[in-house]
This record gives structure tokens, C-alpha cells and sequence, in this order.
């Protein structure tokens, strides 16, 4: 008999003894892990057996050490190999038959949680690498992974405390360390984030994607020339990372002279044009290289990397202008006056949130920073709550997020207010001081107005509104960190600003007077007019600090942090017009809106 043949046997002996002896059973195992130490099969054995055994300390260790010897279980390496090559159906298939044989190979079901975090379904993931921390409570690569999930569904806190216990355990990570920062910005802990940044940068002086992180959390907080600084640090670390570049063209408010420019060029070259895996830093560097560009007033090749990292990115996120037009058309079928009335004063009756929305660029930062000012007024962030609210619903009810509008009909009253109350409590952390009322500037929450009007019925709700050819072209020379898929093409976002204008103007006619919309070339043409106008909507008394608004030192984390620091002014005023003649997509996705801005033309829909 060979040892193989031994092995085998001794396992399946273990098992059968596994129900009516654990004692005997563990100690097969343990024969086995002493004659044959990097059998995971007999490390997970034994752990079966402690556990019946209620020795639950030393069951954890047992799972644990079974982690450690995966190196040596060949179908885990193949799995582990289709991971890593992108070969996810594979991957899961062998994942799934793992944990089929056994439901507690934990370093199987941390692998299974990676397969459902590339594909989105963050909420399995989560479940799974609970499972494998119950299981294995030291197992740190899974509790790493679970930080990055809490992270990725913008639950920042739970983030940050994950990574706490993370970091005790493997504090020279810098990586994990990199997160935590990130986490603690999101949730308003920029102290505290730019101690630990400024301590990272210390220890890892050459790591460039720390100083680039370190640089995007001045960047928030106004240190505009110590950013400049930490950008410029991670670019003498690697001049090739595009987003670098970029970190410092986003800043709005500096120009590259020539020699930047022959580096960018330079770093383009190096890409690798073929290379999939260097189509991130190319796409930075066109956009950053569109900027700089521009800055000289050499418009056809700043057009030319424009058009080139968009169709870069656009090819990545692959956005459906349809999907938005179909979610657009249902919300507008079912959102009839008899739809509100019925539902007339559910939801949660707190008044304390006001909601910026409307398309990206369109001067809600502006808006958000003048009402800030005031002494009721807190200035929060962009907020994901309601995107992730709303679509939890439809998964709920319909297992598809894109169905919330059809969950939201059948939702009861009681329902409304828990949903109303659990963005009051999901949002709660970003509160840091007892003003009365906070602002979410969240842009795309214009698609969710109808949800946030049911669940949320005495918050306000103000429009922020900028002519199509200077919104949509700002979009189209924008890269985002994230999201914001209908921005990488000149008819994409000439048909979403369609499609938000035409719910809006529906929410107009079936909820008159509910939404306050600002014209940003109004805002400019006479800014105490609007804000006066403003505040009244908000039932506030004017107050002059709002005029002051470029004085506020509040963290600001949006592509226009730098714009809202100055005097109003009209500098975004007609950007698009040098540009005009490669802009036909645009005009035509837009159609009858362009020439009747900022009215809606009588004919529109």
C-alpha cells in the first residue's frame, strides 16, 4: 500500500469517527499531522474534532494551521491560479466542490469571498469571510479582506475598525495602513488620517502610492501647497503612475509647463500601448496630458487625450444609456400624483437632511459650501446612502437593485419610516457638529428623488443646474475616482443630462414647489439673489458668512475643492466653446434642451 493510499485511508477512517468519537477521531488526525504535517484535510479534521470536543481555542488554531498548508493542496493551487488569471467561473466551480467535501475549509471560503468581491456581490462576501473569522478568528488575510469589503460597500467605519485589529497583528503593512487612512477620511477623521499618513510616509519614504493618498487627504482639507508637495514626492518614486499625474491636473488650479508635459509624453510611451495591464496608468496620463494641453490653448491635442482616456475607461466600464433611459421611463410611470398622495406623510418626519443633487459638475459643491456657512448648516460630503438604500430594496424585494422603483410601490408605511430612519442612523457618523441640519451632495441622487421624498418627507431637496455644453463637456474632461460610467462618451452624457432634466421636470409636475432649483450662471450673475432664495426654501434666515464662502476651511472631497476656495467667478463659464467643432455628439444627444436652457422646451420628454 502506498503512503498516498495510507493517507486516504486514514482520513476516511477519521471521518467515520468523527460523529460517535471525536476523541478517536482527533487522535487519527493528529497521527496523520505527525506523519504527514502539511495535510490540510487532517489540520481541518482535527479542528472538526475539537470542536465536537468543545475545545474551541485549539479548534481555531487547527483551521488556522490548515490555512497555512494550502500551498501544498494542489487543487487549491489550481484555484488559487484561476484567481489570479481572472479565470473566475473556474474558480468559483472548484471553490464550490471544496466546500461541498467540507464547509469549513476556511482558506476555501476566504478565496470563494474574493470570487464574489471582483464580481460585486460584496454581501456574500461579507457573509463568507464572517464565516471563515468564526471559524479561524487569526486568520489575517481574511480580515484584511473583509476591511476592503466594509470599505467597498462604503460602511468606513466598520472599515476602520477592522483594520485596527488588522494592524495590531501586522503593523508594517503599509498597504492595510494606506486603507485605514482612507476609511478615517471618509468618515470625517482627517486628523487623524493625516497623522498616520505623515507617519507612513516616514517609514516608507518610497512608496509612492502612500505619498499620492497623503496628497489626495490635503488636497481635502485645503493644504493645497503641501499636496502639490506629496504629489510631486510620489512622482520622484514613480514617474510612470499616471494617477499621479492626474492627482495633480484634478487639482484644477495649477498648469504643467513643457517639461511636464515631455514627462507625461514620456510615461505614455512607456506604457505599453498592448499591455491591459498598464490601461490604467494610460487612461490618467490622457486625461492629465488633456489638461495640460488645454492649459497651453492647444486644443486639438488636448482633445485628442481627452477622447483617448475616455474611450480607455468607457471600454472598461461598459455603460448602457438605455438602462438609465428604462429606470428614467419607470420611475416616471409610476410616480403619479395618486402615487405621492396615497403615501402622503410616511416615512420618517425628521427634517434635518438636505440634498444637494443633479448632474456632476453643475456647481452643487458651490451650493453645499455657501450653505455650510451658515450657522444651521452642517456640510457633510458625498454621501452613498441612498443609492445603496434604494437598490437594497429592490434586491429585497426582487432580487435585482435595478427594480426599486417597483419595490418602493409595494413598500408599506412602516416601512418607509424604518428606511427614512436608517439613513438618519447610517449617516450619523458623519455629523461632527449640532447644527441642526447636514447636506448630502451626492449628485445621482437626482434618480432617487421620488424614493427620498417617500422615506424622508421633510427633507429638502435643491437642484443644482449648469448649461448642457459646459456640464456635459466638464464630465467628458473628468476622470472619477469611481462610478459616473455615462461620463466617457459625448452622446452618453448628452443623453443622461436628457434623462435627469426629463425626471426632474416630472418631479416638478407631480410634487410642485418640493425641489429648489439653483441655475449656476444665475448663482454667478447675482450669487446674494440665490442664496437669499436659497434659504428661504431651507426656511433660514440670510446670514452674510454665506457670501464668505471661499473663507470656510471645511474639508472639501470633490474634483472641485480647489474652485470653491476662490471668489465666485465665471472661469468655467464657456470652457466647451474652443472645443465646439468635435462636439456634434453632444448637441445632438441633447437636442431640443440646448437651445432652451435654461427652460424646458413645451415639447420635451
Amino acid at each position: 500500500m502506498t503512503a498516498t493510499v495510507s493517507h486516504d485511508e486514514a482520513l476516511a477512517n477519521a471521518r467515520r469517527l468523527l460523529s460517535g468519537e471525536p476523541g478517536a477521531a482527533l487522535a487519527q488526525a493528529q497521527a496523520i499531522i505527525e506523519a504527514v504535517p502539511t495535510s490540510a484535510a487532517a489540520h481541518r479534521l482535527a479542528a472538526h474534532a475539537l470542536r465536537a470536543l468543545d475545545r474551541e481555542t485549539e479548534a481555531q488554531a487547527a483551521s488556522l494551521a490548515a490555512v497555512g498548508v494550502t500551498i501544498h493542496d494542489e487543487a487549491m493551487v489550481d484555484a488559487a491560479l484561476a484567481l489570479a488569471e481572472d479565470r473566475l467561473p473556474d474558480a468559483e466551480g472548484a471553490l464550490r466542490q471544496r466546500l461541498r467535501e467540507d464547509a469549513t475549509d476556511v482558506a476555501a471560503i476566504r478565496m470563494l469571498a474574493e470570487v464574489a468581491g471582483r464580481i460585486g456581490r460584496y454581501e456574500d462576501a461579507e457573509k463568507l469571510l464572517s464565516r471563515a473569522l468564526q471559524l479561524a478568528p487569526g486568520f489575517g488575510a481574511a480580515r484584511a479582506n473583509l476591511a476592503t469589503v466594509y470599505y467597498k460597500q462604503n460602511r468606513f467605519a466598520d472599515a476602520a475598525e477592522t483594520l485596527d485589529a488588522v494592524l495590531g497583528d501586522d503593523p508594517d503593512n503599509p498597504a492595510h495602513a494606506n486603507l485605514r487612512a482612507a476609511a478615517l477620511g471618509r468618515i470625517g477623521g482627517y486628523d487623524e488620517a493625516l497623522a498616520l499618513y505623515e507617519e507612513l510616509t516616514r517609514r516608507f519614504p518610497d512608496h509612492a502610492k502612500l505619498w499620492m493618498s497623503y496628497g489626495h487627504m490635503l488636497k481635502t482639507v485645503g493644504r493645497q501647497d503641501d499636496s502639490i508637495a506629496a504629489y510631486r514626492r510620489a512622482l520622484a518614486a514613480d514617474p510612470g503612475l499616471g494617477e499621479i499625474w492626474w492627482s495633480l491636473a484634478n487639482l484644477k488650479t495649477i498648469r504643467f509647463d513643457a517639461e511636464d508635459r515631455a514627462a507625461m509624453e514620456a510615461a505614455l510611451l512607456a506604457a505599453e500601448p498592448d499591455s491591459d495591464a498598464r490601461a490604467d496608468d494610460r487612461l490618467h496620463l490622457h486625461f492629465a496630458l488633456g489638461k495640460a494641453y488645454d492649459d497651453a490653448a492647444e486644443h486639438e491635442p488636448a482633445f485628442r487625450h481627452y477622447a483617448a482616456g475616455n474611450a480607455i475607461r468607457s471600454g472598461q466600464l461598459g455603460y448602457r444609456a438605455a438602462e438609465t433611459s428604462a429606470a428614467v421611463d419607470a420611475i416616471i410611470a409610476a410616480c403619479t400624483p395618486e402615487f405621492f398622495a396615497a403615501r402622503a406623510d410616511a416615512g420618517d418626519p425628521a427634517p434635518d437632511p438636505i440634498f444637494i443633487l443633479g448632474m456632476p459638475r453643475a456647481g452643487s459643491t458651490l451650493i453645499e459650501q455657501i450653505l455650510s456657512c451658515h450657522s444651521a448648516i452642517e456640510g457633510t460630503m458625498e454621501l452613498p446612502d441612498i443609492p445603496a438604500l434604494a437598490l437594497g430594496l429592490g434586491r429585497e424585494a426582487y432580487d435585482d437593485g435595478r427594480r426599486w422603483i417597483e419595490a418602493l410601490a409595494e413598500t408599506p408605511r412602516e416601512r418607509l419610516a424604518e428606511l427614512g430612519a436608517a439613513f438618519l442612523q447610517r449617516t450619523a457618523v458623519q455629523r461632527k457638529t449640532d447644527k441642526p441640519f447636514y447636506i448630502d451632495k451626492l449628485p445621482n441622487n437626482w434618480l432617487y428623488t421620488a424614493f427620498i421624498r417617500l422615506i424622508l418627507p421633510n427633507a429638502k431637496i435643491i437642484d443644482a443646474r449648469r448649461h448642457p455644453l459646459d456640464c456635459c463637456f466638464s464630465n467628458f474632461r473628468q476622470h472619477y475616482a469611481k462610478g459616473q460610467a455615462f461620463s466617457y462618451g459625448l452622446a452618453d452624457v448628452g443623453g443622461y443630462y436628457r434623462d435627469y432634466v426629463r425626471l426632474m421636470a416630472h418631479i416638478d409636475a407631480v410634487q410642485p414647489g418640493r425641489v429648489h432649483r439653483v441655475i449656476h450662471e444665475a448663482l454667478l450673475d447675482d450669487p446674494e439673489a440665490e442664496v437669499r432664495a436659497m434659504l428661504a426654501f431651507l426656511d433660514q434666515p440670510f446670514e452674510a458668512a454665506c457670501m464668505a464662502f471661499h473663507s470656510n476651511a471645511r474639508a472639501v472631497r470633490t474634483a472641485s475643492s480647489e474652485q470653491v476656495r476662490k471668489p465666485i467667478n465665471r472661469d468655467g463659464v464657456g470652457q466647451w466653446q474652443p472645443y465646439e467643432k468635435w462636439l456634434d455628439p453632444l448637441k445632438q444627444a441633447l437636442g431640443p434642451l440646448l437651445g432652451a436652457y435654461p427652460a424646458i422646451p413645451a415639447d420635451f420628454g
